[in-house]
């Protein structure tokens, strides 16, 4: 072979390898840090028009508005609309969040009115450590005095009785919630 062959193959190899590199550096960034999270106003949100709104344009079945999600427009086509008692968690019905298995099995939170994020980072307002639960894993938040759950790019994802959640989607009362290995559900 030539020198210019094994020079031309040589710089390959190490465009290659730098190609590898950035690769790995982007995936450990990202489950590291995460996405930044947004905190919504309340006042804001409740006000926002539907062209405003955070949430995807939704499906618009017949004699239901666009704009925020509803039950009757489900943004999950897996997850039932309503829990075991028929109902959508919302400020009126649910006043605590409860994990049911997991590292912190038996915890309860009070549910307030802010956002609630979930992750292994300490800036989190619940913080689960398993080797299953991103940086910035999920976020719950009111939306129109319903409680929805949102995933924010995890690598194992977040799951909303057994489906996984890609949108905000509203919580059922009692409905059960997993975020890594730990499971949760909101409760009156």
């Amino acid at each position: 072979m030539s020198e210019l062959t094994l020079l031309v193959l040589q710089l390959g190899f190490l465009l290659l390898l730098w190609v590898f590199i950035f690769a790995i550096v982007y995936s450990l960034r990202s489950d590291l840090f995460g996405q930044r999270v947004r905190k919504l106003q309340p006042d804001a949100a409740a006000s926002a028009s539907p062209a405003a709104s955070p949430f995807p344009a939704a499906p618009v079945a017949a004699g239901v508005s666009s704009g925020a999600p509803t039950e009757a427009v489900s943004h999950h086509p897996a997850a039932p609309a309503s829990g075991p008692g028929g109902e959508t968690a919302s400020t009126e019905n649910a006043t605590r969040l409860v994990i049911t298995s997991g590292q912190k099995a038996g915890a309860e939170f009070p549910l307030g009115r802010d956002e609630i994020t979930i992750g292994r980072s300490s800036d989190s307002a619940i913080i689960i450590r398993d080797d299953y639960t991103s940086t910035h894993h999920a976020r719950l938040m009111l939306w129109n005095g319903r409680w929805m759950i949102q995933d924010l790019d995890s690598t194992n994802g977040t799951f909303l009785n057994g489906s996984r959640v890609t949108v905000p989607t509203p919580i059922p009362l009692g409905a059960t919630v997993k975020v890594g290995a730990t499971t949760f559900e909101l409760r009156r």
